[in-house]
């Protein structure tokens, strides 16, 4: 037996054995000939998959708040107005960071499930002189996706950087960074990338460099700062080491890995696998009469799914079930709704079998703490959306 239940919570996710084959390989010295090609070509697949082909990435040891800092950083002095676009908890994380590196912080904050149309972003930018907007592609506390694919243009007819928060969305979530003119995005390993958690992935634009050389004072964060770390990417990607801090060496190998499997899989094709799949997720949460946090089923994302549990069932009871039917969730995470929704991660290397074992887990649990259905009809449901 496996011995252990499915994780489908929005990260860390179930990775692919190659991945964790790389990851649990003998540790080789950060200027040993094998890493230093592993590092340069990750840095190569970056741009494919983000589909910057002018951008500079960065793979820096840590999580995707340190992504965030990466970006926020690097681009703000104090002084700098920003706008912090929120769908959710981490939106209004990106209104700390910024103000902790000086900025004057204006927030668009949708209520919960809601998104910020585009014409309220341009409108705000219209209004002051911006040093960059932050928009969350996906936010893991509400499941709610936003459109950015006109935020590069709104932004720079504003004279403005367009930052992009893609936790949960790189690699799962349609993103063309250069074609839609975005300035930075950002994630992490532990998502839709595939890789366990620990790396801090960022590409950054032209423009973005060119911003970060017009600074007038030094990076207030040591750590983040891109003066240190620029020459260790340039570094690598010639096939030469580069040193600032000790590069997490396995992480690196398996991020190679993954980024390999997902450009030989095709960004067209896994785009399109994660929107069938959350299609087939969220026809079954529908027909078992659950409603999700996101108001509209097109502001849904395709990398994780939140619901709202049944009226007068406890979450952590619920989630117990599921779990003892063999499927690990996650529970609610945005304060407002912390108690009443729970949420699961489709992406990655999540295929279409682990959605249908998730909802039959679901159902399972759901039946146990009293939620009243006709037993498979969520499984049907999505069985249906994945041949239609």
């Amino acid at each position: 037996m496996k011995g252990r239940a499915l994780l489908m919570i929005p990260g860390p996710i179930e990775f692919e054995p190659e991945v964790l084959q790389a990851l649990g390989a003998p540790t080789t010295s950060h200027v040993a000939p094998v890493f230093i090609d592993a590092f340069g070509r990750a840095l190569e697949r970056l741009r494919e998959v983000w589909q910057c082909p002018s951008g500079q990435p960065f793979v820096v040891a840590g999580s995707g708040t340190l992504a965030m800092e990466l970006a926020g950083a690097n681009l703000i002095e104090p002084g700098d107005r920003a706008l912090v676009v929120s769908t959710g908890v981490f939106g209004d994380r990106f209104e700390d960071l910024l103000s902790r590196h000086g900025a004057r912080v204006t927030v668009l904050r949708a209520p919960v499930g809601e998104i910020v149309s585009a014409a309220d972003i341009d409108a705000e930018l219209g209004r002051e002189r911006y040093k960059l907007v932050t928009v969350t592609h996906v936010d893991t506390s509400t499941g709610v996706r936003m459109d950015v694919s006109r935020l590069g243009e709104i932004s720079h007819r504003h004279g403005t950087l367009a930052v992009v928060d893609g936790v949960c969305s790189v690699g799962g979530e349609e993103l063309r960074q250069e074609l839609w003119q975005l300035d930075v995005v950002l994630t992490a390993s532990q998502k839709a990338i595939g890789v366990p958690p620990g790396l801090a992935l960022l590409v950054a634009s032209p423009r973005a460099l060119e911003a970060f050389g017009a600074r007038r004072r030094p990076v207030g964060s040591y750590y983040a700062d891109w003066t240190k770390w620029l020459p260790v990417m340039k570094a690598y990607e010639s096939r030469t080491a580069g040193y600032f801090g000790t590069p997490a060496v396995n992480l690196v190998a398996a991020l190679d890995v993954s980024l390999g499997q997902i450009v030989s899989e095709g960004m067209e094709t896994r785009w399109a696998r994660h929107a069938l799949l959350a299609r087939a997720f969220q026809a079954g949460v529908d027909s078992l009469g659950l409603m999700q946090v996101p108001s509209k089923p097109a502001q849904r994302a395709h990398t994780l799914s939140a619901c709202y549990a049944p009226e007068n069932i406890e979450v952590p009871t619920l989630l117990q079930e599921v779990q003892s039917a063999g499927v690990t969730v996650a529970g609610g995470l945005h304060p407002e709704i912390r108690t009443r929704t729970f949420r699961v991660g489709h992406m990655g290397a999540v295929r279409a079998a682990d959605v249908l074992a998730t909802l039959g887990a679901l159902e399972t649990g759901l039946r146990r703490v009293g939620h009243r259905f006709d037993v498979g009809v969520g499984v049907a449901a999505a069985q249906r959306a994945l041949v239609s």
